[in-house]
């Protein structure tokens, strides 16, 4: 292993593209950390110190961000208004036909559907910030809280300050998704990929240092002993596929033979990855959101409904909640799954060139086949997605731990994930050239 580290960086391409990535990396982090325009940097520490951060929705993107949301720094959006972005343009390829064709065109249409995607994020950061800036005046970022340094985020609330802030927190995003591609052009793996892991990452230290101080050394103990055994078992799973066998026939074309070849489909147990968990988790957000909004502030008592919410689905340490979540799940990782994967298409190219799966009839059958072996392999995916989900609601309902728990959901679905595929890459690249991978 480390012999294969060091041919890593006695390889000049190889070293000069990791150094770019690492540099890209480092600013991005640095980003991460420089306050936004007319806000308060010592107010926001101290709220910071005072409460335990968001929940629902905003404490996904805060963990997306690094933390970057919550101490309000020109990359407080981070990456997900662009992960919102392809999400989205992936679901419109069912709707609008135009983008179906797109998506068949090959490297052109590819390109203009990318081309889309930018617009449609630099639209939803416009968004998502404009929202950011009136929760952040209104005093509502931290929740409902008396701590006098969260209602003073600001340090002027005019509407040209405000304006300011919004510009600023968009040319963020579009610095964030223009680095992500530098970074897939001329560095290693997947630029976005890698700054969602880095900003992952960064959460980690902090998270286990809450769990030490909070809970003791034996409970953080636990915690890293139950993190190991976690992660084997997440890498077990993302690596885990059904082959389904495929055979090409032979066909002549002029003097050349082309197919006779056997080779297979690849369907992995988890083919939604981690999008059902940020579906489920946005979904769930929009109750707690319509009850805060709904909660009377001159100290009356709110409405039943708005109080069934709040004790219901709005905390993570509630059975009921957790039930929710773990169905919404489930069914969101059928949806995306038949969404990303169409059988149809997969038969019908099959049999353009020639292949078929032994046993089973070109066209319309294989279509069935593969639609039954995708609905059976998809029922154990979806239920390891609720069940990794569902590990920071375990920890936070019983030792008290944070809600971003670092070895379950998003997080580490996200750090597992990214980390194979780039390990892969560097691996692919060191056997163009040394004939000897970083894996044996």
């Amino acid at each position: 292993m480390f012999s294969a580290i060091a041919r890593i960086f006695r390889t000049p391409d190889l070293r000069r593209k990791i150094g770019f990535t690492l540099g890209i990396i480092a600013i991005y982090r640095f980003g991460a950390h420089v306050p936004a325009p007319f806000v308060s940097y010592p107010n926001v520490q101290s709220c910071l110190a005072q409460t335990s951060g968001a929940d629902g929705l905003l404490s996904l993107v805060n963990l997306f961000s690094g933390g970057a949301l919550l101490q309000l720094s020109i990359f407080a959006l981070g990456v997900m208004p662009y992960i919102t972005g392809t999400i989205i343009t992936q679901l419109l390829r069912v709707v609008i036909p135009h983008f179906e064709t797109l998506h068949k065109e090959g490297q052109a249409g590819q390109s203009k559907l990318t081309q889309y995607t930018r617009y449609l994020t630099i639209a939803l950061a416009l968004l998502q910030s404009t929202t950011l800036v009136t929760v952040a005046r209104s005093g509502q970022l931290f929740g409902n809280t008396d701590i006098a340094e969260c209602n003073n985020l600001l340090t002027n609330t005019s509407w040209v300050t405000q304006g300011m802030i919004i510009l600023t927190l968009t040319a963020g995003t579009g610095l964030v998704m223009w680095m992500a591609e530098l970074v897939t052009e001329r560095g290693v793996g997947n630029g976005m990929s890698l700054l969602i892991f880095t900003s992952i990452a960064a959460t980690f230290p902090g998270a286990l240092g809450a769990i030490w101080s909070a809970q003791g050394f034996e409970i953080f103990l636990l915690v890293l002993a139950l993190g190991v055994v976690i992660i084997g078992l997440v890498v077990f799973v993302e690596q885990s596929q059904r082959r389904v066998p495929v055979q090409y026939a032979k066909r002549m074309v002029g003097r050349r033979t082309y197919g006779g070849t056997n080779t297979y489909i690849p369907i992995k147990v988890n083919m939604a990855g981690v999008v059902p968990v940020i579906f489920a988790s946005s979904l769930l957000y929009i109750p707690a959101l319509i009850a805060q909004f709904n909660t009377p502030t001159d100290g009356t008592a709110p409405a039943g409904w708005v109080v069934w919410i709040n004790q219901y689905l709005t905390t993570g340490d509630h059975a009921l909640y957790m039930a929710v979540y773990f169905l919404l799940i489930v069914g969101f990782t059928y949806f995306y799954v038949a969404i990303t994967f169409n059988p149809v298409d997969v038969a019908d190219n099959m049999k353009k060139y020639g292949g078929f799966i032994p046993g089973v009839r070109a066209g319309r059958p294989t279509a069935e086949y593969l639609d039954f072996v995708l609905t059976r392999i998809t029922f154990p995916g979806s239920i390891y997605l609720g069940l990794v989900a569902l590990i920071p609601l375990i920890a936070l309902a019983t030792v008290q731990a944070n809600q971003n728990f670092p070895f379950g959901g998003a997080s580490i679905l996200i750090i597992v994930g990214v980390g194979l595929e780039t390990v892969k890459q560097i691996d692919a690249q060191l056997q163009q050239r040394h004939y000897e991978g970083l894996l044996r």
